[in-house]
């Protein structure tokens, strides 16, 4: 299982590039959270700003709300509201960086569309989360969508992940740094948008060019690449490298499909991992 401190890099204690920038957002739900919590891992300072409702996030998991806002301040405004849109461009005046989430109708009766934005804030970058590209920025969506849109569900099944809403962060933070370094040069504001469709199509990537098809390289095609199951559980072997196939075969004592099977299942996860460290095979086995 993903531990939770794997949301934030793990880096040196005094490195903190972003110390000294300071972010507002106004993005509820994943992605949003998610790039901003990278980024104060980073050394920004974040304010987040939530309407009266709260984040949908906070209701749908605690523990997930919790973990994307370690070290983050957050504020309640009602931005459809004078006073609360007067006290969000007070914060602006102060930030080099904001983020939303709303489609372009929403942005434009809040009056942080690009151009009303630039006309107040002319030095603020700005990084929208929005579900499609261009023309396609009004339509609704969220990560099953995208992820059908990409090619990734196969089933009735739900996915396991929300790959298209971490993705979606990891390129949210991609373009904040872009944003941040090129308002320095420019001294002026950049606006940049993050689709989340994109980044499921990005992921979709490999699949698309057929890597990873039934029976194709990564596919199932080789014995080496394959989940087994072990005496108490599961194990994933990827032994590509022809060392480390080599070091497998040599440990197994077989490289067939049929031999691997066996021989996983005469072990245990830890028999497995124990057999991992000894011998530099890359694999990971888990009691299911």
């Amino acid at each position: 299982m993903t531990s939770v401190a794997r949301l934030c890099p793990r880096q040196p204690r005094r490195f903190r590039p972003l110390a000294g920038v300071r972010i507002t957002t106004l993005a509820v739900n994943l992605p949003g959270p998610a790039a901003a919590a990278r980024l104060r891992a980073l050394g920004a300072e974040v304010l987040k700003i939530e309407p009266p409702s709260g984040d949908p996030m906070a209701q749908m998991s605690p523990a997930l709300y919790r973990a994307m806002h370690k070290g983050i301040r957050v504020q309640t405004l009602d931005l459809k509201t004078a006073a609360g849109q007067a006290a969000l461009d007070a914060q602006l005046q102060h930030s080099d960086l904001l983020f939303t989430a709303f489609r372009p109708a929403a942005l434009k009766r809040l009056r942080l569309d690009k151009r009303s934005l630039a006309a107040r804030h002319a030095r603020l970058s700005a990084v929208c989360v929005l579900g499609y590209p261009g023309a396609q920025s009004h339509l609704p969506g969220h990560d099953l969508t995208f992820q059908a849109e990409a090619g990734l569900i196969d089933s009735a099944q739900l996915p396991s992940t929300l790959l298209a809403d971490m993705m979606g962060a990891m390129l949210v933070v991609e373009a904040a740094l872009g944003a941040l370094l090129q308002a320095r040069t420019l001294g002026k504001g950049v606006w940049l948008e993050v689709a989340l469709s994109d980044a499921a199509g990005f992921a979709a990537v490999p699949r698309a060019l057929g890597m990873t098809a039934p029976g194709s390289l990564l596919g199932g095609a080789l014995p080496e690449y394959a989940v087994y199951r072990c005496a108490d559980g599961l194990v994933a072997i990827a032994a590509l490298e022809p060392h480390f196939r080599q070091a497998l075969f040599a440990v197994a004592q077989g490289g067939t499909r049929r031999h691997l099977s066996r021989w996983c299942k005469a072990h245990t996860a830890a028999d497995l991992t124990a057999l991992a460290g000894q011998h530099d095979l890359p694999l990971w086995a888990w009691t299911a």
